[in-house]
């Protein structure tokens, strides 16, 4: 039993990225839903969680942006020094859950994925603790696949059976997961979440099935569709 002071589950938010693809004048989670930047949606959402006592957010060292919000006052929010790449920075989050805290697990959440449903994040929650390694929120493929050559023709169609498309959030035991990915970064893999550094080493996580609204911000057009589902679930 956790004490007080200990929350029962962490949340981590690597945030350190600068969204390129975005074509915008500060990274994507600084840009405004409403009135409100996207690392805002997505940080104050997963605090609205009954289970979530902490999120820890992992940003540039020289972020300009994150002081200036409500966020960087708020007592359960955490800032660490993210890192070059995205695993760079859910390490750095990780060490410092190990050094402060005793909670047995973690979710790793992207910061421009606002419009993530809680309800989901339950059933990921109720998996994670039945099958005492972890799993991801995914939804399966229901479009064909292909592959391309380097040319930019179709080389051949994949066949969607048994493929997903990878969500967050993405929970996992805390030390398991701290093992895997450093292991993995020390091996020079190439890590995209935080699944793939439990698939390096031999584990196989539970696909949790989640909703499709779950987009990542990545292209300009994203923010209207995210603005959309963000007024839908508040109305």
């Amino acid at each position: 039993m956790l004490s007080n002071q200990q929350p029962q589950l962490i949340a981590v938010v690597p945030a350190a990225g600068v969204g390129s693809r975005m074509r915008s004048d500060r990274p994507k989670q600084y840009l405004k839903i409403h009135g409100i930047t996207v690392l805002e949606h997505t940080v104050n959402k997963l605090l609205s969680h009954k289970l979530i006592g902490k999120v820890i957010i992992a940003i540039s060292e020289n972020d300009e942006y994150f002081p200036k919000l409500d966020l960087a006052r708020n007592p359960d929010v955490i800032r660490v020094v993210g890192g070059g790449e995205r695993a760079d920075s859910v390490m750095s989050a990780l060490r410092y859950v190990v050094n402060h805290f005793s909670t047995e697990w973690v979710l790793v959440h992207d910061a421009a994925r606002p419009c993530f449903q809680l309800s989901d994040v339950d059933t990921l929650i109720d998996a994670s603790f039945k099958n005492h390694i972890g799993g991801i929120l995914a939804s399966p493929v229901t479009d064909t696949m292909k592959r391309g050559d380097t040319s930019g023709r179709i080389e051949h169609t994949i066949d969607r059976r048994d493929m997903w498309h990878a969500f967050t959030p993405q929970m996992f035991k805390v030390k398991l997961l701290f093992n895997a990915l450093s292991g993995a970064l020390d091996s020079g893999v190439s890590i995209t979440d935080e699944a793939s550094a439990l698939e390096w080493s031999g584990t196989k996580p539970e696909l949790v099935k989640g909703q499709t609204s779950n987009i990542k911000i990545t292209q300009p057009e994203d923010l209207a569709l995210a603005a959309f589902y963000i007024s839908r679930d508040k109305g």
